[in-house]
C-alpha cells in the first residue's frame, strides 16, 4: 500500500538554529561531509593564527595532531577579545564561537586585519559547531581565560584568572565530529602540505608541526624567511635557466563603478627552467588552486610581454603562428602572494577568486615588470624566449601526432570486421566482458575453441610488437598491430605528456572491457611478448593499469600425472611442493606445452575457465618496473646491461636455446 505523502502546509517549512545550521549541513560551509571538508575545517583554525602573525603579533604558530583525533592551533598573537562587549551587549565569546557572520573583520576602515585570510566569519564558529568537543585558553590583558563546548553547545562559561605567563596568544583544541563528518581522519600528508604553503607565503613566520598520531612522534619545522623567493629557489633546485626574479607592488581600484574603492598588495618570483614547473599562487595566505583572477593575469601577461619580445627579436619564422601560455607555462616556475582589503572567493573554501580589479592589477603589475626585465637583461630574455619557441615546436609536433592518433584511431563501428583476427563475444555486458590479447595465430586457434564466447573475447598478437617505450608516436601509429590493439580497447590513447590526459582522445568511460588478460607462453619469448605488450599499455593507456583492468594470465609450467591424474605447477616451488606431497607415488613430469599445443579442456581448465584459472592484476608498481627492466634490457644503457647481465645472467642459463 502506497504511502499517503504528508501535507505541505505553512508549519512545514522549518529553519536550521544554532548548531544544527552547521552540523545538519557541513557541506554547504566546508565544500565537502568527507575528509575534505574536515580538514578545511582545520584550516578555518590555522588561518586566524596566521591573520595574527601577519598583523605583526607574534611569529611562531604551533599545530599539534594528537593520538585521540584531536588537534591543537596555538598562535602567541594578542589573544582574541572574549570577555563583555559593550556595543554588543554580550559576551565576545558568545560571538567569536557560536555566532555566524561575527567578528573583528568587516569594517572596511577596521585597522584590525586589513588583509585578512578569514573574512567571512565563519570559520571558528563553524569549526566549534562541528566539533565533537572544544577547549579554548585565551591569554590577554594579564588573564587566562578557559572555554569548553560539546557538540556545539557550551559548557560552564568562561573561566578567568590571573595570566601565570607574559606571552599573549590563543591556544584552541578541538576533535572534529564523527558525527558531522563521513571520515575525520585527515592523513598528516595534508597538514604538512599545507603548513609548508603557509610558511610560503608567511616570509619569517616559524610553523611547527607536531605528529603524535602514529607510533613515533614527530616534530616538523618550517620557515622561508625570504618568503616566495626562496621557494621558487627551492623549487628550482640550482636548474633554472635563468636566476629568480621578486618583484612586489601596490594598488587601488574597485570591482565595478558603485562599488568603493580597495586595497591590494602583490608579489611574485619567478625564473626560467626546462627542468621544474610550477604555478602557484596565493591570495590573504589562501592557496588558489583553482586560481581565478591571479591566473588570467599570469597568463596575459606572460604571453603577451614574451610574443612582444620575440616580435622585436624577429624570433618568429614567417608565416608562424603566436605562442601560446602552454609554452610558457612548460618552462616556468611561478608563484604569487597577494592581499587584498575586499575579496570575492568563489566559496568558502576560498580556492579561487574572483575580483576583476586584482585581475586587472597583476596583469599591469607583471607586464611592467616583465618588460622591465627583459630591458635590464636581454641575455636572460633570449635565453627564455628561445625556449619558449623550442616547447612551441614540440607542442605543434604532438598536436599533429594527437590528430593522426585520433583519426586513426576515431571509428568504433563494425569493428569486428576491421579489426584482423579480433573475435568478439556475443555479451554487450560491460561488467562481464573480458577480452584475452593473446600470442600468435596458433594460440588463438587453442584459446578460441577453448573460451566461453559469450563473454571472452581474443586479439591474437602477431609476432613482437613495437618497443613503446623507446619510440615516438609517429612510429607508434604506424603499427597496425598497435593501432588495432588501440582500437579493439575502444578507450582511445593518452597523449597528453607530463602525467596529463589527452581527453579529446582519451575517455575511460568507453573502453569495452572488464577486464584485459595479457596471454602468452610460459618462456623468454611468451615474456618478452608479454612485456611488450604490458609496455604498450604503460604508455599508452596507463589509465588502464591504475584502474585496475590489466591482468596477466599465469599459464602453468609443470604438467604432473600421478595416479591418472593429471596436476599443475606454476612455478618450481609448486612443483617442489607437490612431489613432496605424493611422496613415493609414480610420476611423470613434463615442461607445460605452448598455449597453441593445447587441448581445448585444458586451456579451459588452466588459463580460461573464471573458476579455476589464475590471474595476476598489474598495478602501477608492477607497470613501471617492468617499463624500468625493458629499458635497461634493449635501450641505449649499454654499461647497465652489461651490469646486470653479470650479476643476473646466471639465472636463465636452464632458458637459453644453446641445442
Amino acid at each position: 500500500m502506497a504511502r499517503k505523502p504528508a501535507a505541505y502546509t505553512n508549519e512545514s517549512i522549518t529553519s536550521l538554529k544554532g548548531a544544527d545550521r552547521v552540523r545538519k549541513r557541513p557541506g554547504v560551509i566546508f565544500g565537502s561531509d568527507g575528509v575534505d571538508g574536515c580538514a578545511h575545517s582545520i584550516f578555518e583554525i590555522l588561518s586566524n593564527a596566521i591573520d595574527e602573525a601577519r598583523e605583526g603579533y607574534g611569529n611562531r604558530i604551533l599545530i599539534t595532531k594528537f593520538k585521540d583525533g584531536s588537534v591543537e592551533v596555538e598562535d602567541f598573537g594578542r589573544g582574541m577579545p572574549v570577555d563583555y562587549n559593550k556595543n554588543e551587549q554580550r559576551y565576545n565569546w558568545e560571538l567569536l564561537f557560536c555566532e555566524m557572520y561575527a567578528g573583528g573583520k568587516y569594517s572596511a576602515g577596521a585597522d584590525n586585519y586589513e588583509y585578512s585570510l578569514g573574512l567571512n566569519g565563519l570559520g571558528l564558529c563553524a569549526t566549534q559547531y562541528a566539533s565533537e568537543w572544544m577547549t579554548a585558553d585565551i591569554y590577554r590583558d594579564g588573564f587566562h581565560y578557559h572555554l569548553d563546548f560539546r557538540k556545539g553547545e557550551n559548557t560552564g562559561g568562561l573561566k578567568k584568572e590571573p595570566a601565570t605567563r607574559k606571552k599573549t596568544g590563543s591556544a584552541i583544541r578541538w576533535k572534529p565530529d564523527a558525527e558531522v563528518f563521513t571520515d575525520i581522519n585527515v592523513p598528516s600528508e595534508y597538514y604538512k602540505d599545507v603548513i609548508k604553503r603557509q610558511a610560503v607565503v608567511n616570509a619569517g613566520v616559524t610553523f611547527v608541526f607536531t605528529d603524535e598520531s602514529g607510533e613515533k612522534k614527530e616534530v616538523t619545522e618550517y620557515c622561508y624567511e625570504n618568503g616566495i623567493k626562496d621557494y621558487v629557489e627551492e623549487v628550482a633546485d640550482l636548474q633554472s635557466l635563468t636566476p629568480v626574479v621578486f618583484c612586489q607592488s601596490t594598488a587601488e581600484g574597485r570591482d565595478r563603478e558603485d562599488r568603493p574603492d580597495y586595497k591590494v598588495k602583490m608579489s611574485a618570483a619567478f625564473c626560467f627552467s626546462n627542468k621544474n614547473q610550477l604555478l602557484e599562487y596565493y591570495h590573504n595566505s589562501s592557496w588558489l588552486e583553482h586560481g581565478g583572477s591571479p591566473d588570467r593575469a599570469v597568463k596575459l601577461a606572460f604571453v603577451n610581454q614574451i610574443d612582444a619580445f620575440l616580435k622585436a627579436k624577429n624570433l618568429y619564422k614567417k608565416g608562424e603562428s603566436k605562442i601560446t601560455f602552454t609554452d610558457v607555462q612548460d618552462c616556468l616556475i611561478f608563484v604569487s602572494s597577494s592581499f587584498s582589503t575586499q575579496t570575492s572567493y568563489e566559496n568558502q573554501t576560498k580556492k579561487a577568486i574572483t575580483n576583476k580589479f586584482i585581475q586587472q592589477a597583476m596583469t599591469e603589475f607583471l607586464k611592467h615588470n616583465l618588460e622591465v626585465y627583459f630591458i635590464e637583461k636581454p641575455d636572460e630574455a633570449m635565453k627564455l624566449a628561445q625556449q619558449v619557441l623550442v616547447n612551441k615546436q614540440s607542442r605543434e609536433h604532438a598536436d599533429k601526432v594527437r590528430q593522426g592518433a585520433k583519426k586513426t584511431l576515431s571509428a568504433q563501428i563494425d569493428i569486428a570486421n576491421r579489426v584482423q583476427k579480433f573475435v568478439d563475444c556475443r555479451s554487450k555486458d560491460l561488467a562481464r566482458r573480458e577480452i584475452y590479447i593473446v600470442e600468435g595465430d596458433s594460440a588463438m586457434g587453442a584459446v578460441k575453441t577453448s573460451r566461453d564466447s559469450e563473454f571472452q573475447a581474443i586479439m591474437p598478437v602477431r609476432g613482437k610488437i613495437l618497443n613503446c617505450l623507446k619510440a615516438d608516436y609517429d612510429r607508434i601509429f604506424k603499427s597496425d598491430i598497435i593501432t588495432d590493439l588501440i582500437k579493439v580497447l575502444g578507450c582511445g590513447v593518452e597523449l597528453g605528456g607530463k602525467g596529463k590526459k589527452d581527453l579529446s582522445s582519451f575517455d575511460i568511460a568507453n573502453l569495452r572491457w572488464s577486464k584485459v588478460i595479457i596471454c602468452t607462453d610460459a618462456d623468454v619469448d611468451g615474456y618478452q611478448i608479454r612485456t611488450l605488450i604490458l609496455t604498450m599499455i604503460y604508455r599508452l593507456v596507463p589509465s588502464l593499469i591504475e584502474e585496475g583492468y590489466v591482468y596477466i594470465a599465469e599459464s602453468p609450467l609443470y604438467e604432473i600425472e600421478s595416479k591418472g591424474k593429471t596436476y599443475f605447477a606454476y612455478t618450481e616451488p609448486e612443483k617442489a611442493e607437490f612431489l613432496k606431497r605424493i611422496g613415493g607415488a609414480k610420476y611423470t613430469i613434463q615442461r607445460s606445452k605452448g598455449l597453441g599445443e593445447n587441448d581445448a579442456e585444458m586451456m579451459w581448465l588452466t588459463t580460461m575457465n573464471p573458476e579455476t584459472r589464475r590471474l595476476i592484476k598489474v598495478t602501477p608498481e608492477d607497470a613501471k618496473r617492468t617499463g624500468e627492466v625493458f629499458d635497461l634490457l634493449l635501450g641505449d644503457n649499454l654499461a647497465g646491461r652489461k651490469e646486470h647481465i653479470a650479476n643476473h645472467g646466471y639465472e636463465y642459463l636452464d632458458e637459453l636455446d644453446v641445442s
